[in-house]
């Protein structure tokens, strides 16, 4: 299993705010879709596990805002896994512009069932 991956996203006009800077919002949907290509990039299928009744759900999420991203910018967002054991992965996120830094964070996902019970992660994703 992967454990960091590196997308790109070009910001789209619908993604950013009045003063033409991308929404503060779109960018935990940034996070998350580094998270879910960097399982597929892995060969992990986020869709049968959840068929199979095992939801991994977002507990916690951090953002800190360094500079402003604008329309049609091509932003890098990093995801590396921190810790992954028991029903908890930790992830970190960095949204670059060429070298400048504009967002980090930080996810903290649980695993449960479908009734809302915590469970472990499954094997291939567990980090020990």
């Amino acid at each position: 299993m992967l454990t960091e991956h590196t997308i790109e996203v070009r910001v789209r006009y619908q993604e950013t705010d009045a003063q033409g800077r991308v929404h503060h919002a779109n960018y935990i949907t940034y996070f998350e879709l580094a998270r879910t290509e960097m399982l597929r990039a892995g060969g992990f299928n986020y869709k049968r596990m959840e068929a199979e009744g095992t939801l991994l759900v977002v507990r916690d999420v951090e953002c800190r805002y360094h500079l402003p991203a604008e329309f049609d910018d091509l932003l890098h967002v990093s995801v590396k896994t921190v810790k992954a054991k028991g029903a908890r992965i930790e992830l970190a996120y960095e949204i670059r512009r060429d070298d400048d830094l504009i967002v980090e964070g930080k996810t903290l996902l649980a695993c449960i069932t479908r009734e809302g019970k915590p469970t472990r992660i499954p094997d291939v994703l567990r980090l020990d």
